[in-house]
């Protein structure tokens, strides 16, 4: 029996998959179809930080808004590049009366290393049983997070559902955005 491989035909489709793979990594996983929306009261979540406390969203109703930005996973490109603005250029977000936080689904040993790496200053949060994850409605096809911000008001209720982040501006559009939604300053 012979068989007859077309070497052509396996070339292609190996292009055609670098391809997927790469509109996928640009996208960042950011296909977002929620039934959240702006006015909808954010579900709490209770999650642990890098640093070993756990923050619940119910703490800062009528204290403080916040910024909840979910990012896919700890040590890769997209994520690196968005936590290394938020730690670069946090100023312009601490300028506001809000907290931020950054979320995924990693184990927290995953994202205490992530955390060290980049130098992160502020808290990072793991959801590791995907709980908050799917409350949220960011779990994709992927099982990671979704790269999507959540901007909640003091009130407890979400202001701007933003999926249209770029990991290399995340600070200055969070600032942008924080006072885009008049969001009192410090």
């Amino acid at each position: 029996m012979k068989v007859n491989i077309n070497f052509t035909k396996i070339n292609s489709m190996k292009k055609s998959i670098l391809v997927i793979c790469s509109l996928v990594s640009l996208v960042g996983f950011s296909a977002l179809a929620t039934d959240l929306k702006v006015g909808d009261i954010a579900p709490n979540f209770k999650l642990q930080a890098t640093t070993g406390d756990y923050y619940q969203l119910s703490d800062y109703k009528g204290k403080q808004a916040v910024v909840l930005a979910w990012y896919p996973m700890a040590n890769t490109r997209g994520c690196t590049i968005e936590c290394k603005s938020l730690t670069e250029q946090g100023h312009l977000i601490r300028e506001f009366d809000v907290s931020y936080v950054m979320a995924s689904v990693d184990p927290i040993d995953d994202n205490r290393d992530f955390a060290e790496k980049t130098g992160a200053d502020f808290p990072m949060l793991s959801d590791p049983t995907k709980t908050a994850a799917k409350a949220y409605q960011v779990l994709n096809m992927f099982k990671v997070a979704s790269r999507v911000t959540f901007y909640i008001s003091k009130e407890g209720k979400i202001v701007k559902i933003d999926d249209n982040i770029s990991p290399k501006s995340a600070a200055q559009d969070m600032a942008y955005n924080l006072a885009a939604l008049g969001i009192a300053k410090q």
